[in-house]
């Protein structure tokens, strides 16, 4: 908790967290210091309107972190996109200077219940979907964290029993304990090598979405996302295969598949809103949750049958001349282009269109599925040569195009009847967008250009 209003805290970082920090600390009449390592952040122009007049500024270091306000401050509040590895957090850390983030102050004063999902991939799919569930079901709730609303601003708001949490890896390295009453792991798979030294340092931020639950929720067909420690803590699983008693999976009945707890048929999985075989276990994970949040199962079944999907998440756009477009623009790293091309490739072949900033990614995971669903690829932004190298031979065309209305034409011109065309970069998009959202928008307008061509 927070100490006294005589103390100083530091805000490290000021895009949205940092604002919200600032907000936070200004209603609670506590001193604040903020620096950010870029000149112009993101939010500069709005917190100096908001803060002009605020009593409790002290001062703000823009360019580069101002060390000797760091180790004057009582606590360190930092926001997600600046790393706890950092020298001068460090110096600051061995100082005994506590250094934590918005997760952990949400959950030092949160009174509800808290539902915190984390993964590489799907967790914006399964937050929503579990969130569709709760609202089925009647439930007070609210949805934040790295999807949605800032967790500081949720407590500003009236109190709900239920809190259902997406987190980010680099959320989680500033939360020392979360108390969830459920938490899961969803998939781990290389994501953000930029930032992190290696897959364990990766792997360890993700397991502290563990500390403190009640009740935990992981992917029997991923080991990396089972607790390392949680004796005595409830666990639940689920996957793609028959699941034991009391776990979640499919089973086949008279050529059928069907969603299933142990032996407990629940629902076709051809009932489903959303198409493909990673949303059939996405619909497993929520249930999964939901069970252990205390969501009734009629309210959750009814919410798998008619839950819209979030966009740029596999989101079908349109079909032309009698090829699908589809938008997984969130697909922002080797595993969801994995998991987009594995649930959408066995009803038809595809043309990929892939590339961006890669975040130190290895492409060469994607040549199994890539060899297995697509026709060909198009290249894009500025690992577009890295992945065209990786996947040489993987497909009989790999082209290049410099712009989303070219790669749209391109991957059209490729495609044949039948065929999708699908946008799932496994890369970042700020090399030549603003946002996974811009590209999205890029890719679907570029999609309407095709249709009226």
């Amino acid at each position: 908790m927070l100490i006294g209003s005589d103390k100083m805290i530091a805000i490290v970082g000021l895009g949205l967290t940092g604002l919200s920090y600032a907000r936070y600390l200004e209603a609670k009449g506590i001193a604040f210091v903020v620096m950010d390592t870029r000149k112009q952040p993101p939010m500069l122009n709005q917190f100096e309107e908001e803060f002009a007049d605020s009593a409790y500024l002290r001062a703000v270091h823009l360019g580069g972190l101002h060390q000797e306000n760091l180790m004057a401050a009582s606590e360190i509040l930092l926001s997600p996109g600046f790393p706890m590895a950092d020298s001068a957090l460090q110096a600051a850390i061995d100082a005994g200077i506590k250094v934590h983030g918005d997760m952990s102050l949400f959950a030092e004063q949160c009174e509800g219940d808290i539902v915190a999902i984390t993964g590489s991939n799907a967790k914006s799919t399964v937050t929503a979907w579990l969130a569709h569930m709760a609202e089925k079901a009647a439930i007070d709730f609210a949805v934040g964290g790295n999807i949605g609303t800032a967790v500081l601003s949720l407590l500003e708001q009236p109190k709900k029993s239920l809190y259902i949490l997406e987190l980010s890896s680099f959320q989680l390295e500033a939360t020392p304990q979360l108390n969830a009453k459920v938490a899961t792991i969803l998939n781990v798979s290389a994501d953000h090598q930029d930032r992190y030294e290696g897959m364990a340092a990766y792997h360890q931020a993700k397991q502290k979405v563990y500390r403190g639950a009640q009740n935990i929720v992981f992917n029997r067909h991923d080991p990396l996302t089972q607790a390392l420690m949680a004796q005595g803590v409830s666990a639940i699983s689920f996957g793609l295969n028959e699941p034991d008693l009391g776990q979640y999976g499919v089973r086949l009945r008279d050529g059928v598949e069907y969603l299933a707890k142990g032996l407990d048929l629940l629902l076709p999985a051809a009932s489903l809103s959303l198409p493909g075989q990673h949303n059939v276990q996405n619909a497993l994970a929520a249930l999964a949750l939901g069970e252990a949040a205390g969501l009734p199962l009629d309210a959750m079944l009814a919410a798998l049958q008619d839950f819209s999907g979030l966009p740029h998440r596999c989101e079908f756009v349109a079909t032309v001349a009698g090829v699908d477009f589809i938008n997984d623009s969130k697909g922002t790293n080797t595993g969801a282009s994995i998991a987009a091309l594995e649930g959408l490739g066995p009803k038809q072949k595809l043309v990929l269109i892939a590339g961006g900033v890669g975040k130190g990614a290895n492409f060469d995971e994607l040549r199994t599925a890539v060899e297995k669903y697509c026709r060909a690829l198009v290249c894009i932004g500025e690992d577009a040569a890295k992945i065209a190298a990786a996947l040489e031979g993987s497909v009989a065309d790999i082209t290049f195009a410099d712009d989303m209305p070219f790669a749209v034409k391109e991957a059209f011109r490729l495609a044949q009847v039948g065929d999708a065309v699908l946008l799932s970069p496994a890369c970042a998009s700020f090399d030549m967008f603003a946002s996974f959202e811009a590209r999205g928008q890029a890719f679907k307008d570029a999609v309407q250009e095709v249709s009226h061509d």
